[in-house]
């Protein structure tokens, strides 16, 4: 249940002492101690993006080839098929040693760094098969990253109370904020001081860099080890070992399939979409759908089919009494179960939605964002500056007032205030297309879109973490940060073609128009939760 809203009030001796007590909150060990974890978990990212595209580049490898690595990212927008498996399998060694959160922790975060390590050792100029090793060692990372995810998040849901989730969501997001500049601009700006560029490629110095990220994994591992388990960690393991071990292959099988399928079906979905833009090239006035739009839905289907080969190679195994149907009951199905029994049907609908639609208006921006600087005419340097540097700490700073505001007036209304900036901060960059490049306004922009980024964002995480039950930590969890993401990636994948079509003005004044109903949904939420 939500907490409940402290009314506003004029100030008084007593609300003076309730803000030196949320200030005094940052400080709590558990508090900084989420800084550490999200600075570990924000530096793998951008070691499979944009840093490793930029390698691949100055490596001669093609553009086509380029693109197939963001595959390795899949991870994380699938890391809830896995997440039952970290709350559900004890670990050899790890778990009794270190507990349930730790163990699965400790285990991420080697295989994080052995991932790093292994595609600094492969050089990907070296020829084909050096490139597919690079691919299967940024597919590992992405695995392993999103692994270190759903812990990271379980962790931080159970360590501390609901009351300090929101300061606690703050300094993870300015961790991982931190961790992504130096896996990102700290890993360029290596590279270039060893020795690398776009006109003389030097694979020691991209080595180097990339060993040098996997040496500052090593700030997670040192808190891993530190750190105590949390208190309301309690898990029984009730099934015999070798029940542990079929449910595994169990789930190695299903992947396997999914895997199967979808690399299987890519020969034939290159060819519809080949076919489908020389349709669009020979007859662009033709009524029907578009290139684009065709290409998504054979992707789409690819995708569907995969998946349900995955799930009839899962239930035919079961039937089969490959694993014990109770097991997967409690791993799988209770999880969801329990969300709409303590919730009901339609309030559980209600924030389904509500998490689905709430960064609708930031992240559908956000997709063109970078393109649309450069069209500006903003320099690169321009860019890292003012959007990436500057842009850093006014998220920082929106992340730290909305763990405060939040702490002090409650999830709801916080969540409601960091909706409706960034819903009407989008605004601003109507005023920008319309001046061009002109930077004075794009600090202003910068600064009012990352600062109400950082408070809506941190709102939000505390929001979740208040929906999630502590028996089904990592599964509940991995389901809402993964349905957050999936609507607004969908509709932001059209952005390009929706500028191309309107313009930016009117892009951007639809972008702010998406958060209007959010707000209705987070009003409707707040009656029903209390």
């Amino acid at each position: 249940m939500m907490n409940q809203e402290t009314t506003l009030s004029p100030p008084t001796e007593d609300t003076e002492k309730n803000w030196q007590q949320t200030i005094r909150a940052w400080f709590h060990p558990r508090v900084i101690t989420m800084l550490f974890f999200g600075f570990s978990a924000g530096i793998p990212i951008l070691l499979i993006f944009s840093s490793l595209s930029l390698w691949l580049r100055e490596a001669g490898v093609s553009r086509s080839a380029v693109t197939f690595f963001s595959w390795a990212a899949l991870g994380y927008s699938f890391k809830f098929v896995w997440a039952p498996l970290v709350d559900t399998l004890p670990l050899p060694f790890l778990t009794k040693r270190l507990g349930r959160r730790r163990g699965w922790l400790l285990l991420a975060q080697g295989a994080v760094i052995t991932a790093i390590c292994l595609m600094a050792l492969t050089n990907p100029a070296a020829g084909h098969s050096s490139l597919v090793y690079m691919a299967l060692a940024a597919v590992m990372l992405g695995f392993s990253s999103a692994t270190q995810d759903i812990v990271i998040d379980a962790y931080r849901i159970e360590c501390a109370p609901e009351e300090m989730q929101a300061l606690l969501s703050s300094t993870y997001i300015a961790g991982y904020r931190i961790g992504m500049l130096v896996a990102g601009a700290g890993a360029l700006y290596l590279a270039s001081w060893f020795g690398t560029s776009k006109e003389v490629y030097s694979y020691a110095a991209w080595q180097y860099s990339y060993l040098c990220m996997a040496a500052v994994m090593l700030v997670g591992v040192a808190t891993t080890l530190l750190i105590p388990e949390p208190a309301t960690n309690v898990k029984n393991y009730d099934y015999p070992a070798s029940y542990y071990l079929r449910f595994l292959l169990l789930f190695a099988c299903t992947v396997a399939a999914f895997i199967t399928v979808f690399f299987l079906t890519s020969d034939t979905v290159n060819m519809f979409n080949g076919m489908a833009r020389g349709l669009t090239s020979t007859a662009p006035e033709t009524p029907g759908p578009s290139g684009p739009l065709l290409s998504f839905l054979a992707e789409a289907a690819r995708l569907i089919a995969a998946l349900f080969c995955a799930l009839l190679t899962a239930i035919l195994l079961m039937r089969n009494n490959l694993v014990d149907g109770s097991m997967v009951t409690q791993t799988y199905i209770n999880p969801v179960l329990d969300f709409f029994k303590r919730y009901g049907l339609e309030t559980a609908l209600l924030l389904l939605v509500l998490v689905g639609f709430y960064r609708i208006s930031d992240i559908v921006l956000g997709v063109i964002a970078n393109v649309f600087y450069q069209d500006m005419g903003f320099s690169k340097a321009t860019i890292a500056s003012v959007i990436k540097t500057f842009g850093l700490f006014m998220t920082l700073l929106g992340g730290f007032l909305g763990g405060t505001l939040t702490v002090r007036y409650g999830v709801m209304k916080i969540l409601f205030l960091g909706a409706l900036l960034s819903s009407a901060t989008n605004l601003l960059f109507m005023l920008l297309a319309n001046a061009g490049n002109n930077v004075p306004l794009l600090y202003l922009v910068i600064s009012a879109d990352n600062l109400s980024g950082g408070i809506a964002t941190t709102a939000f995480v505390a929001f979740l973490a208040s929906l999630t039950n502590i028996s089904f930590t990592a599964v509940q969890y991995a389901i809402f940060s993964s349905l957050m993401t999936l609507l607004p990636k969908l509709i932001g994948g059209y952005s390009g073609t929706m500028v191309s079509n309107w313009g930016y003005q009117q892009f951007f004044l639809l972008t702010a128009v998406m958060g209007i109903p959010v707000l209705v949904l987070i009003w409707l939420a707040g009656k029903r939760l209390q």
